[in-house]
């Protein structure tokens, strides 16, 4: 009998764990459960989902190649299939961002190229799409999980790996209240809003997605006759208009150049960290912010010495790092930022500061799930974001449709600041949000704010939480000592309690072969595994786990993949 694999979910993370399962020369039993139909898509780049306005996070060059890179793809296609997609043969470019449906279109011809190389390599394939997996229950060698198809009914199957690739956790329901929606997805819920006042909660790119879906329903984006973006309302909705809100009440930056391939940071270096790891304490965010002061400093004198980088630590330096901008007009900041982005562009240029923040956030994040509790607070309330800002850029588009709606009278940007309420009494639609004792009124309020990270108890398969297969992750208490045995006493904070092939860590005697790589319980320890390039490390870490495990006189040997 064939190894039985079953992959949960079939968007980024489950795709590229099917292109290293199906280089196995081992013949392989792979099962692929997807709730959604048109597997390979991807909740995030699924049309039924996304408005075709919204724009991905990742530009075609940092696309890893499934089985041809995303240009590759794009340059194969035929002028109408171009059109269609709304891309002219002229401007596909390695460092062009592109709608989030145009994605899903790829991931999908690719998933479809993949079943069928598998096939050609000897491997049993089957797909089942609008099948959800419902349970997961460990057993003593094996795995049993029960689905429910898309008629209602139910089948139990039994696997020896089983694969969570769920990706993010969606609501079911996204409008929760009259006029209150958790989410910008499916974008064809927020259909349901009329031609009022909108409130986003968020100023990032999921933010901007749910402004676009709103603004391209009521009016249209266009170039005028000198070449700049403008928005032009449709007739009748001069009662629409949006204002975005976030505690800080900043526009992200525009997508800056920078030469990929990362460089190595001359100062914070995976060397310099993993020489902090071996010590054996767990009290290193000072340690690593001293690292990655010096890095800043390294790459670029000037900066540092503007922001008073030599004072500065590690709840010092946000303020510091975003100091011009919060003094600034938001939209001001934006067109003078869109614009040096445009210039250094053309010039090849990267702002050394900015790629220093850059580099380092994959860095710093491997000491992040050896900071005891207090560290591991002060990291997620103080430092996380300062690299989040800084690569989570948007594309110049994004930018460029802001001032647009800026322009034509349709965009505000309230600042939240920490003291806030966002109520619903006393309305039949929307909410109250007040600021300084100052009311704004909502008829419709959209929660834009992003993926929240989750924890054990959140899994949505019951007897899986219920046996104690999954745990929330452990991290040494504060002030801690070793034991003699060179045991800290550890407490439970959060997120999933895996180990380094992202197996569950289990306190009982049952199958050790269920693989965690949903992304939303991975946060809390692995702050920045997010988008299309974590997706493809867990992919390849999780095959390669698997086919390890397969053969039994080591690893299986892969080879290349050719369509």
């Amino acid at each position: 009998m064939l190894p039985r694999i079953a992959v949960i979910g079939c968007g980024p993370t489950g795709l590229y764990t099917l292109k290293g399962l199906v280089a196995s020369t081992t013949p392989l039993s792979i099962t692929i459960f997807e709730a959604e139909g048109e597997p390979g898509k991807g909740t995030p780049y699924h049309p039924d989902i996304n408005d075709p306005a919204m724009l991905s996070n990742i530009p075609s060059i940092e696309f890893p190649a499934l089985t041809e890179t995303l240009v590759q793809w794009l340059e194969r296609q035929s002028d109408l299939d171009l059109a269609r997609l709304a891309i002219a043969r002229e401007a596909i470019d390695g460092r062009e961002f592109y709608p989030r449906v145009v994605l899903g279109e790829y991931m999908r011809d690719q998933f479809l190229a993949l079943v069928a190389i598998g096939a050609q390599n000897g491997h049993a394939i089957e797909v089942l799409e609008r099948h959800r997996v419902t349970d997961i229950a460990l057993q003593t060698d094996d795995i049993r999980l029960k689905v429910e198809r898309a008629d209602g009914s139910h089948l139990d199957a039994v696997y020896e790996h089983v694969v969570m690739a769920t990706g993010h956790n969606w609501p079911e329901s996204t409008e929760i209240r009259p006029g209150y929606f958790v989410s910008p997805w499916p974008a064809t819920a927020l259909g349901a809003i009329g031609i009022v006042p909108i409130g986003i909660l968020g100023t990032s790119l999921s933010a901007i997605d749910a402004l676009m879906t709103v603004a391209t329903a009521r009016g249209a984006f266009c170039f005028d006759a000198s070449g700049d973006l403008q928005y032009q309302p449709a007739p009748e909705t001069e009662g629409f208009h949006v204002t975005m809100m976030s505690r800080k009440g900043l526009l992200p930056e525009a997508d800056f150049y920078c030469p990929l391939p990362y460089e190595t940071p001359k100062v914070c270096t995976e060397e310099a960290v993993d020489a902090l790891i071996a010590t054996g304490r767990h009290d290193l965010l000072d340690d690593v912010f001293e690292l990655f002061r010096q890095e800043i400093l390294a790459a670029d004198p000037e900066y540092a010495a503007r922001i008073g980088l030599s004072q500065l630590n590690v709840e010092s330096f946000a303020p510091a790092y975003y100091a011009e901008r919060t003094q600034s007009d938001p939209f001001v900041w934006a067109a003078t930022n869109l614009a040096e982005t445009q210039y250094n562009r053309e010039r090849c240029y990267t702002v050394p500061w900015r790629y220093a923040i850059l580099i380092t956030h994959e860095v710093v994040a491997r000491v992040v799930a050896h900071l005891d509790e207090t560290d591991l607070k002060r990291f997620h309330r103080h430092f996380k974001g300062i690299f989040i800002d800084d690569y989570a850029t948007v594309p110049l588009m994004s930018i460029r449709r802001l001032l647009a709606l800026r322009r034509a009278g349709k965009l505000d940007i309230l600042k939240l600041g920490e003291d806030y309420q966002i109520s619903e009494k006393g309305l039949a639609r929307g909410v109250t949000v007040t600021v300084g004792g100052e009311r704004h009124v909502f008829d419709a309020f959209i929660d834009a704010t992003g993926q929240e990270t989750l924890s054990a108890t959140d899994l949505p398969f019951p007897t899986l939480v219920a046996q104690g297969g999954v745990r929330r992750s452990a991290t040494p208490k504060a002030g801690a000592l070793m034991a003699e045995d060179g045991s800290v006493e550890m407490v439970r904070t959060g997120g999933i309690d895996i180990d380094d092939l992202y197996r569950p860590k289990l306190s009982a005697p049952l199958c050790d072969r269920l693989y965690c790589a949903a992304i939303s319980f991975l946060l809390h320890k692995q702050p920045f595994v997010q988008g299309i390039t974590s997706a493809c490390e867990i992919g390849e870490t999780v095959s390669a786990a698997i086919l390890a495990d397969v053969d039994t006189e080591g690893r299986v040997p892969l080879f290349q993949l050719s369509a």
